[in-house]
């Protein structure tokens, strides 16, 4: 091969090297980070852990009808709303199938029953991971994708990706509101308040330098109504001790999220609002189609409160009719009512998912 042959070759297999480092994945997936509305099997590998949802009768109306690590009959809110914006459904992040091809078709799920924003939140469940290490499991994501296809690449990849952040309730159910921690005696209301959004703001500023641009946060929905809490009243209604912590949280989360929308290069984060339809849902859920919204479908005979749904558990006649699974956890049918109106709110518009090349 003579010398001009030579050095074409050479530019020849340059322009490939390079093609491939600015080759753009941009199928554009999820990553999610959040608790047990939100966990799509992440719990079920943690072996110690007191929050799983690995027996029946969880998951009976999701595909086979097996329980897979939803804490619900069927699908979380984020499976509805994903559904709804065209975007894949992303796997738990310990599902033992997870690899680089995946996650850049179909992003990852961190989410994990008992997470919250606080570190210490649910530390009586053995093993969840809160926000601040389900973002520590996202820096190691992107090392991977890093070495799978550059880091130009990754960073657009990334950059072009769809948020989800739902956490919040645990740091008040499985904290704050438990005199077992200390969080409950330290703080008031509104002080722990103010100790979990300044957390937040700081984790949520964490992910925007990692690269989340398009954020969406889940607020909280009207706690004291859930069936444990109003079982742990005299009257059976709704504890608005606790609905009032719910609403302090939203209006100051919020502020956050446009404080960031408006300070942040390029960031549009959102603020997904449920609790009025919640709420809604609870107080006139014939309104919706429901003829139940203070008690679990799935419980054990009378016997109240059973804090987890069992092969033991006995379930309601029409589980389309009950607003909640269990003593925590909407059901399939009460979860696309609430994600149907965030995405109605929210304006959120289906993008196109296919892939590009630049």
């Amino acid at each position: 091969m003579d010398q001009f042959n030579r050095v074409k070759v050479a530019i020849i297999i340059l322009m490939l090297i390079g093609s491939e480092e600015r080759r753009c994945y941009c199928k554009v997936v999820q990553f999610i980070f959040g608790d047990s509305l939100s966990d799509v099997g992440n719990n079920n590998y943690l072996s110690k852990s007191l929050a799983r949802a690995a027996l029946p009768w969880y998951g009976i109306d999701f595909g086979r009808g097996m329980p897979n690590g939803r804490f619900t009959n069927g699908r979380t809110i984020a499976d509805i709303v994903g559904d709804r914006m065209g975007l894949p459904r992303p796997p738990a992040f310990l599902d033992p199938s997870l690899d680089d091809e995946t996650i850049l078709n179909s992003g990852v799920s961190y989410a994990s029953g008992g997470g919250g924003i606080l570190n210490e939140t649910s530390s009586l469940f053995i093993q969840r991971f809160s926000l601040s290490k389900q973002i520590e499991l996202f820096q190691g994501t992107q090392e991977m994708i890093k070495m799978k296809i550059g880091e130009t690449a990754a960073t657009n990849f990334f950059q072009q990706a769809h948020y989800v952040v739902a956490l919040g309730s645990n740091d008040y159910i499985n904290n704050f509101l438990l005199p077992v921690y200390a969080d409950s005696w330290t703080y008031n209301g509104e002080t722990f308040t103010n100790y979990v959004i300044a957390s937040l703001d700081g984790q949520l500023r964490l992910l925007h330098s990692l690269g989340a641009r398009k954020l969406t946060f889940f607020g909280l929905g009207p706690m004291g109504c859930i069936p444990l809490q109003r079982f742990l009243t005299l009257s059976g209604e709704c504890q608005e001790s606790t609905n009032k912590l719910s609403v302090m949280f939203n209006n100051k989360a919020k502020n956050v999220l446009e404080t960031l929308s408006k300070t942040l290069p390029n960031a549009t984060y959102l603020f997904g609002d449920a609790y009025d339809i919640f709420q809604d849902l609870i107080n006139r859920p014939e309104i919706y189609g429901f003829s139940n919204s203070n008690e679990p479908c799935c419980r054990v005979a009378k016997i109240r409160p059973t804090l987890t749904c069992t092969p033991l558990s006995s379930l309601c006649k029409d589980r389309s009719k009950y607003v909640f699974w269990d003593e925590y956890h909407p059901t399939d049918k009460a979860n696309e009512v609430i994600a149907n109106a965030v995405v109605a709110k929210l304006g959120l518009a289906k993008p196109s998912n296919g892939t590009h090349n630049s």
